[in-house]
């Protein structure tokens, strides 16, 4: 039921999440540590969020709410036990807390429970429920998180990833998003969408410390024919690359894996920060990127999981060959470095595909948008001035559960 199968085409279903309370809980104290660069006008980006969605449904896209599921699949057999098991622990708050605060996720109704999971718990608004003589709370001010929030679970192209049939729980590189993956396994193992549906898990369901091995999904792009692409860069290292791929191997979801080596600095955290596929033989990339760029192509051999390594000459002419096309079009909007690093800065390569050569991007970079209108590609400008703030584009900010192939 559930199958992303390229990059570009036909967009049926996506999981996105509208900013909730989280967003309202970002300070100039804390944006920093949430990985934030502002404080964002919350109001406005639920508005603007608002909008995106519609954009989607427009399209014939079915949009499937985060804190909607969530809230689901917490009254779902099990769930709850998952949460008291891997969230409400003594290592985390302390043995005084661990039997009051599973009682409180037994207890509360699923909505405002979802809610606490996503926005975060201040001291003060927890401590009445709480019956307990605790050291961490006595620490804490009234003001301080006992837990923290989430707000870029706005960005659910991160936290899990689908790649054909499968799906990566990702285990995210931040200490700050840690919990999205906690949420997701809540979503993706109790909810009846995804319990009763058949698809392979391919990485991260599990309560294991994967550090180093980071994945997310910013860096994965499924450009189709079997292939997948993936950054290796700020938030995805060689060996969560390596554990990924040798799942995908053993399942026989992909045929063949693109490593691409990106620059690690916070402009290119995620490898759509630096390019994104926007037609069946057409990627937008920023034109900027090192030109040294390094690559290489993962390919199986020998026992079932195992692969060999090799090392590219050029990165797009292996897209291409991956793709079974003669050439790629690679579309790097002809501007001086101070307006393409202001441009890249508001996501202006991150793309999201609603069908081939249509692509969904900030209305914000003119310079891009105009470029690639004038190389055949249809923009439907998104507004996005509170949203762009928390440096995630329209591809940032969707989870496609299903998109159809590419047809030849």
């Amino acid at each position: 039921m559930f199958h992303v199968d390229s990059e570009v085409g036909a967009l049926r279903e996506v999981i996105v999440h509208r900013p909730g309370s989280e967003l309202s809980r970002l300070t100039p104290g804390n944006v920093d540590e949430l990985l934030f660069d502002d404080v964002m006008w919350a109001e406005r980006a639920r508005e603007e969020h608002d909008g995106f969605v519609a954009q989607l449904r427009a399209r014939g896209t079915t949009v499937h709410h985060f804190e909607e599921l969530l809230a689901s699949a917490l009254d779902e057999p099990g769930a709850r036990e998952f949460l008291q098991d891997q969230l409400t622990t003594a290592t985390r708050f302390g043995p005084a807390l661990d039997a009051p605060l599973d009682a409180l996720v037994g207890g509360t109704a699923a909505v405002d429970l979802a809610d606490m999971l996503i926005g975060g718990v201040l001291k003060r608004e927890i401590a009445p429920l709480l019956h307990a003589s605790s050291l961490l709370m006595e620490y804490l001010d009234d003001e301080d998180f006992l837990l923290t929030p989430l707000p870029n679970h706005l960005f659910q192209r991160d936290n899990s990833a689908w790649i054909y049939g499968g799906v990566s729980i990702n285990p995210m590189s931040k200490p700050a998003r840690k919990r999205e993956t906690i949420n997701s396994q809540v979503v993706y193992n109790y909810h009846p969408m995804f319990r009763d549906s058949e698809f392979t898990f391919l990485y991260g369901n599990d309560s294991l410390q994967h550090e180093p091995a980071t994945v997310e999904g910013g860096d994965i792009t499924v450009i189709g024919n079997g292939a997948v692409m993936i950054g290796m860069g700020e938030r995805t290292s060689p060996q969560g690359v390596e554990m990924l791929a040798q799942r995908l191997f053993e399942t026989r979801t992909a045929e063949r894996i693109i490593v691409v080596e990106l620059p690690k600095t916070r402009a290119f955290m995620h490898l759509d920060t630096a390019m994104t596929m926007v037609d069946r033989d057409a990627f937008c990339v920023y034109p900027y990127l090192p030109d040294e760029l390094r690559s290489f192509t993962l390919t199986p051999v020998g026992h079932v999981g195992h692969y060999e390594v090799k090392e590219n000459r050029e990165l797009f002419s292996a897209i291409a060959d991956a793709l079974d096309i003669d050439k790629l079009r690679v579309l790097k909007v002809p501007m001086n470095r101070m307006t393409a690093a202001r441009e890249q800065w508001d996501d202006g390569t991150n793309f999201l595909a609603v069908e081939p050569g249509v692509v969904m991007g900030y209305e914000r970079n003119s310079f891009t948008n105009k470029y690639l209108t004038e190389n055949g590609i249809e923009i439907i400008p998104v507004v996005g001035s509170e949203l762009g703030r928390g440096r995630g584009g329209p591809r940032c900010m969707t989870c496609p559960i299903v998109r159809e192939a590419v047809s030849s």
